[in-house]
């Protein structure tokens, strides 16, 4: 279940939710911590302004998203309200797990009031810390989010599963293990007290005796055994919303937003829902078992490629002392050569294990964190979450998709050494391929014709050379930032153009494009320099000025 632990984490402090309240995104945040990356908004964003407007009636009124400035993991690692005149630049602060979100922009409560309680700014808004989603609070504050209590109570038998065991609360020195604990006296017992203080006879015969864990389990969950409408907070839930996704109470039907929204039974939803998620994860399980299996093989072919190496190392030792002196100077050569093949193989495997183990990881600690969910008993409060648990586990079976548990490297080395050529022509000794059946593809030609920039695009156009005979199975495209930085990956696929877009105005960028097919990939095109345009402007064509081959 440590796979399960990040799920049950704050993204904001980084520390197990505490008191979890349910954002209309279906992330969650602890109320204290939603209350600290609060920001407040000008008069004119607020939700009352809107309605008065008639610009819109929902009950949370989300914020342009040309208004706020979220900058990405390549910035300056900043962020601001762009649009407010009111809110100055702020540095953003990073969470133990690295999602950046906002300082307070109000000073914290008092200390005799509670997250919930205690007052919330006119106009304040929330950001999402994982999507970035923003909104404004209505009158309501924090209390208009509804709390994940299935949550809680899947922290709670996480935190049991890995706590001290529990003492007997009736040793006067040095307190034994509880073995048992009783459900009406409310108190831990070893089996000398129990048998003292709580023989099994008399009135207390028929007390319900449960395990210590058991035990501890009841006590935290039962405050927490009623739901309550977040609008009309006397009311239980009673039915479900099939519009709004959402469970409700009898008087939002009568008198409020969903009187005319179709309506089930909480029962019924709660085992379709129930159902539907554990359909998901049969599938995703059956993903997690693949990848399981995918990380032997990686592994099987890391010690394969070791075995090659060695048994490579040695023939090419074998026929290089054979040629003497001649061959000495190459022979180091040669070597190098093939070190660099071995760590190049290994490299690329053990990357691809690392990637593979993150995401496994990251997939296991979703499955037990389902299962867990599927464990509770409430069905408001695991409706609440199921709609966005089902999206998140089909999202990750989509990204174990095809290609993601084949490897990228084989464990073969292609190469043979020709001794045949005679003693003078020793300078000329190279590597040959050893697999004539299987070669790489040959390095791909930039089009220079078909190559043009249009403002802050650019289309790039290559071809296979025209002598080439091994075929290639597609093309990575790659291109900097812009500024001399790495080169990334912008396309991966059988076309050969591709137009990528979002680049930046009057920013000079490197491209380059090579081929692969199963057997590897072949060597990098020339780099042809791209100039984007200073501004909106008419299409751009290919000069000496914006395209020049490398």
């Amino acid at each position: 279940m440590e796979e399960m632990e990040e799920e049950l984490k704050c993204p904001v402090c980084g520390s197990f939710y505490r008191e979890p309240i349910i954002l209309p995104c279906s992330h969650n945040l602890c109320q204290a911590c939603a209350r600290n990356i609060l920001v407040q908004t000008p008069e004119s964003e607020s939700p009352q302004s809107r309605r008065a407007s008639g610009s819109g009636v929902s009950d949370y009124d989300y914020l342009d998203l040309d208004k706020m400035s979220l900058y990405s993991e390549a910035d300056s690692g900043y962020g601001s309200y762009g649009g407010f005149a009111s809110a100055p630049t702020t540095p953003c602060q990073k969470s133990p797990n690295g999602v950046r979100v906002f300082p307070p922009a109000m000073p914290p409560p008092a200390a005799h009031l509670s997250p919930a309680l205690a007052p919330v700014p006119r106009n304040s808004c929330i950001t999402c810390p994982q999507c970035h989603r923003s909104l404004i609070l209505d009158d309501r504050g924090l209390r208009g989010f509804p709390k994940n209590r299935v949550l809680e109570g899947v922290i709670d038998r996480y935190q049991q599963s890995k706590a001290a065991a529990l003492k007997c609360q009736l040793c006067e020195k040095a307190p034994k293990e509880a073995t048992v604990m009783c459900e009406q006296c409310d108190v831990f017992y070893c089996d000398p007290c129990r048998l003292r203080c709580h023989p099994p006879r008399g009135p207390l015969a028929k007390h319900r005796l449960v395990p210590p864990a058991q035990g501890r389990v009841s006590r935290r969950l039962s405050p927490r055994k009623v739901s309550t409408c977040t609008d009309h907070e006397l009311e239980n839930h009673s039915m479900y919303c099939v519009q709004c996704k959402m469970p409700v109470c009898y008087q939002c039907l009568e008198e409020g937003k969903h009187s005319s929204h179709e309506v089930k039974a909480l029962g019924a939803m709660w085992k379709l829902h129930k159902s539907q998620l554990s359909q998901a994860l049969n599938g995703l399980s059956d993903r997690a078992k693949e990848a399981k299996e995918f990380l032997v093989q990686l592994r099987n072919m890391v010690q394969q490629i070791q075995e090659n190496s060695v048994e490579f190392e040695a023939c090419l030792v074998a026929q290089c002392d054979a040629l003497i002196d001649a061959l000495n100077r190459r022979k180091a050569q040669l070597l190098a050569r093939v070190n660099k093949e071995h760590e190049h193989k290994l490299k690329v495997v053990r990357d691809q294990i690392s990637h593979c183990t993150v995401k496994l990881r990251q997939t296991t600690g979703l499955m037990e964190y389902c299962l867990e969910v599927i464990k509770e008993n409430d069905p408001s409060g695991f409706l609440q979450i199921s709609d966005a648990l089902i999206r998140r586990v089909h999202l990750t079976e989509d990204q174990w998709g095809k290609g993601t548990l084949t490897p990228r490297m084989t464990t073969d080395f292609d190469l043979s050494l020709d001794n045949s050529p005679l003693l003078q022509s020793i300078h000329q000794l190279d590597f040959v391929q050893m697999k004539a059946s299987s070669p790489v593809p040959a390095a791909p030609i930039l089009q220079l014709e078909e190559c043009c920039t249009h403002n802050n695009s650019a289309t790039l156009s290559w071809k296979q050379p025209p002598l080439s005979t091994v075929p290639a199975e597609g093309y990575i495209l790659e291109l900097d930032d812009g500024s001399g930085g790495q080169f990334r990956e912008v396309y991966v696929g059988k076309e050969t153009m591709c137009t990528v877009d979002g680049l930046h105005f009057n920013s000079t960028y490197n491209a380059r494009v090579k081929a692969f097919n199963k057997t590897g990939v072949s060597q990098y095109s020339k780099t042809l320099v791209l100039q984007t345009s200073e501004g909106k402007a008419l299409q751009q064509c290919p000069s000496e000025r914006e395209l020049r081959g490398i």
